[in-house]
């Protein structure tokens, strides 16, 4: 992994960008210590830092094709690029240096932009084309590598992070006001937004191309929904094919590890690397919490103990957060509300000291039917047909069950089911994932207006919130928080179930594999029985979870979070903040649990005085 950025002037006068990549350049180094180059030609400047994976020998880029002058250059890893030689020397491409990257000049020039379809890894690429003065900007299939842009002028920039965008030019960029306040009910920007007015980012599986004309962009792949494999091969048959995308990943030229958790996802990716790699020393690490409901190290201790892999624990505790807030603000550029973006941070800035790249289990939970939202779906289809009456009684009582700081509580769940219970679909399930309720924007002073999206034609509702998690909560959420928080320390993390042919063999999957009744991720579950023992495969698991409301309340967090929430900064935005002093003595007098929209408000706080600062240094 590595951080990418470029500047493309296209009436070819760039020669005096080279100073401006350079300082975009300054912003990345985070992602890439092992090197940096930058290369142009009289209309583009591209940049890169690097973190080697594979090719220990060579891998300088941006790369350039001598006859044509094409320019490329990736941050990510290709994970088919072996069989890709072949392919390319069959047809007089011979490729000579041994990183996984370099066959990407040579499909271009044989495929155009479609060569895209041909990768299986994860990435951000950005191609410039002399010839046509084009230029592709293109993202992986299920958004693991970042990539942002901008179109001003006749002059395109684009780069990994947002942090590297902002410094591009003189001025500092405006705030995006309606994406900012996207942001906040979400937590997290779905592309194309992002905080910055007038920078983009793009959607995963897009490939956007930029000219003289403007700008034009398609989705290259989607989610497919399609037949149920024959069930007496079915599991032999993704056994097989887990195996492939574990084995892909792992097989670099630098250290592997494991971010385990114990749950059912990070375990079956240890014991199947482990299966893999019997003589390979691997190292997983862990993350532990002092509250008792919320640590669920032991059962990763025991997974890395049965498997003979060594286990690292790293200890989370509330002194830590500003530290790395403030830190992974900077280096990222952007606000992420998170919870777990801290902890994430602190695990990989750890395992960072052992290891350049760690495999993790995202993805699994979005593929194969592992949230409890799934089966709640249905229950909220039945519940809906109750009358009004009814649900205000049931509504009023839950809403004034008391909050409790312990982990995922049925309060907790409750009141997120009885929440939009007018609403269908999508937009329930939406609701119950939002970081900041509807409701308390609208006490903040804010009315977000949500970007539309379009599920495929002919898909039951299980599919539908499904592949919205894929597309949004899963790409512009959880995997921006793994990407910054591992980047923030130069450590890659791969995740073995977002390989194109897992993610293929999931779609295929009936309902009944993925949720039946209470009972998530069916399919899974039965297939992990093959590498771990059933007390670890079907035991109670709750995900990474924060003791946020609890530690908002006490020393040392709740004088930081105060100063915090007072900043005139947040006047920018619109927000009221008498209202957020209400928020916070509703929350410290347990009149409410305001975790989620505290956290929020306090992440976009320290990115607005994140931003003034860069105004000032400017």
């Amino acid at each position: 992994m590595c951080g990418i950025c470029g500047h493309v002037q296209f009436d070819g006068a760039a020669s005096v960008a080279a100073v401006a990549v350079a300082g975009m350049l300054d912003r990345l180094v985070h992602r890439g210590p092992d090197g940096h180059w930058i290369k142009q030609d009289p209309a583009a400047v591209f940049g890169m830092a690097r973190l080697t994976i594979r090719g220990l020998t060579s891998g300088e880029q941006p790369l350039v094709d001598g006859d044509t002058g094409v320019m490329v250059v990736c941050n990510g890893e290709i994970d088919n690029h072996l069989a890709l030689r072949e392919w390319l020397a069959e047809r007089g491409r011979p490729v000579t240096q041994d990183t996984d990257v370099a066959v990407l000049p040579g499909l271009y020039l044989e495929l155009g932009a479609a060569f895209v379809e041909k990768l299986v890894g994860a990435f951000a690429i950005a191609v410039w084309d002399p010839r046509n003065g084009k230029l592709l900007l293109i993202r992986d299939r299920a958004g693991e590598r970042p990539l942002f842009y901008a179109l001003e002028n006749g002059v395109a920039t684009f780069a990994s992070q947002l942090a590297a965008m902002a410094v591009r030019q003189p001025a500092v960029p405006a705030i995006d006001q309606p994406a900012l306040r996207r942001y906040l009910q979400l937590g997290y920007f779905p592309a194309p937004d992002s905080p910055l007015e007038g920078v983009v980012k793009v959607g995963p599986a897009e490939c956007v191309t930029l000219d003289s004309q403007g700008i034009r962009s398609y989705r290259y792949w989607r989610w497919p929904r399609g037949n149920p494999p024959k069930t007496d091969t079915a599991l032999d048959g993704f056994d097989a094919i887990f195996r492939g995308a574990v084995w892909r990943q792992s097989e670099v030229d630098v250290p592997v590890g494991l971010f385990l958790s114990g749950g059912v996802d990070s375990s079956l990716i240890a014991a199947v690397a482990r299966s893999l790699h019997p003589e390979k020393s691997l190292t997983a690490f862990g993350l532990r919490f002092g509250e008792e409901s919320f640590d669920e190290g032991q059962f990763a201790e025991r997974v890395a103990a049965n498997l003979g892999i060594e286990y690292v624990p790293v200890w989370v505790t509330p002194e830590d957060i500003p530290r790395l807030l403030k830190d992974v603000i900077r280096t990222s550029g952007e606000p992420l509300a998170d919870p777990a973006w801290i902890p994430t941070a602190l695990l990989s800035e750890r395992a960072a000291r052992d290891i350049r790249l760690s495999l993790s289990g995202e993805g699994a939970d979005e593929l194969f039917g592992g949230y409890p939202t799934y089966f709640g779906a249905g229950f909220a289809e039945r519940y809906a047909r109750l009358p009004a009456w009814l649900r205000a009684i049931i509504r009023d009582k839950v809403e004034h069950w008391p909050p409790s700081d312990k982990k995922v509580t049925l309060s907790f769940l409750l009141k997120r089911f009885v929440q939009g219970d007018t609403l269908d679909g999508v937009a329930r399930h939406v609701l119950w994932n939002s970081s900041i309720a509807p409701g308390i924007l609208a006490r903040l002073g804010l009315t977000p207006e949500l970007t539309p999206w379009t599920a495929p034609e002919g898909e039951t509702l299980l599919d539908r919130i499904q592949h919205y998690d894929l597309e949004r909560s899963l790409a512009e959420g959880l995997l921006t928080k793994a990407d910054r928080a591992s980047m923030h320390s130069a450590l890659e993390l791969r995740a073995p179930f977002l390989d194109q042919a897992v993610m293929e063999f999931a779609a295929a999957l009936q309902p009944s594999d993925r949720v039946q009744g209470i009972q998530t991720k069916v399919f899974l579950k039965r297939y992990a029985t093959r590498y771990l023992p059933k007390e670890i495969v079907y035991r109670k698991k709750r995900g990474l979870s924060v003791p946020l409301s609890r530690w908002l309340r006490d020393e040392p967090l709740r004088p930081w979070v105060e100063d915090a929430l007072s900043r005139p900064v947040l006047d920018q935005i619109g927000i009221n903040r008498s209202v957020v002093r209400e928020l916070m003595n509703e929350h410290l007098h347990r009149q409410a649990d305001h975790g989620r929209a505290l956290w929020g408000l306090v992440v976009v706080s320290e990115w607005l005085a994140w931003l003034s600062e860069l105004a000032e240094w400017r």
